[in-house]
């Protein structure tokens, strides 16, 4: 099933997504890989705020390529998420509702999903220049001196992605290949 979804949202406006579901997604999404989620960790240690408003916030795990002549950014394809598990689930608790990455999550992360009504998309890995066409702006919003891994704010607009796991406890990566051997078993 399609969904559209636009960012900031609530855990209801991701109520009805389910793992395998093909969401494309518009709105505000903010970057941040490992050392973004390192400062972030810091800063909340810290007492202090973060960089851009956590509640209801979708951040995309990418450290976009420098943009060439007449771009605004260059390939923004994922970076694989597992880097960012001991960071996501207090972010998560705090209202960050949409992580956007590549790859499996922990048991950890998962938890914290279906705990908190949030959701993990993958963007499709190799296709950056596909992920960048959805990128209608661009604007670095915090520690600019970590080159690709500084926070920036992007907007975008009907970025394809896809439910991995949802709030309910579905996970793409356990389900699929069951769901497969199930449905192909007398091939087998």
């Amino acid at each position: 099933m399609e969904h559209k979804i636009t960012v900031p949202c609530a855990a209801a406006d991701l109520a009805a997504l389910r793992a395998g579901d093909t969401v494309l997604l518009s709105g505000t999404v903010y970057t941040a890989r490992d050392q973004a989620h390192i400062r972030m960790t810091q800063a909340l240690d810290a007492g202090e705020s973060l960089p851009f408003p956590i509640e209801g916030s979708a951040i995309y795990y990418v450290g976009p390529t420098p943009e060439q002549p007449g771009q605004i950014i260059g390939a923004a394809g994922p970076t694989t998420s597992c880097r960012m598990d001991g960071f996501s689930p207090r972010l998560l608790r705090l209202g960050n509702r949409v992580m956007i990455g590549k790859g499996e999550r922990s048991e950890e992360v998962k938890q914290a999903v279906a705990e908190t009504g949030s959701v993990y998309l993958a963007a499709l890995g190799g296709a950056g220049a596909l992920m960048a066409r959805c990128i209608q702006s661009v604007e670095t919003v915090a520690w600019e001196d970590l080159g690709c891994e500084a926070v920036r704010k992007l907007r975008v607009e009907n970025m394809p992605l896809t439910v991995i796991l949802d709030a309910h406890g579905g996970d793409l990566y356990r389900q699929g290949p069951a769901n497969y051997l199930r449905e192909n078993e007398h091939k087998i």
